[in-house]
């Protein structure tokens, strides 16, 4: 139940996301700063995901000590 909830909200959020770029678009001269915004936040999480993905001091943390 709970992972059909999760993929219905994944498509509303990609569907949502979509139609946001598609307005910015159409909204060019004044669009731009919305999608630089898009573009700086995307790569912020990238760079935080690799981080994360890549930390072993985290995975100890997260898996021998007692919270």
């Amino acid at each position: 139940m709970e992972k059909i909830a999760y993929t219905i909200l994944s498509i509303i959020a990609l569907a949502f996301f979509i139609c946001m770029l598609a307005g910015l678009i159409a909204a060019f001269p004044y669009g731009i700063v919305g999608l630089l915004l898009i573009i700086a936040f995307g790569l912020l999480f990238i760079k935080v995901l690799k981080d994360r993905l890549s930390s072993k001091e985290d995975d100890y943390y997260s898996k021998k000590v007692e919270k």
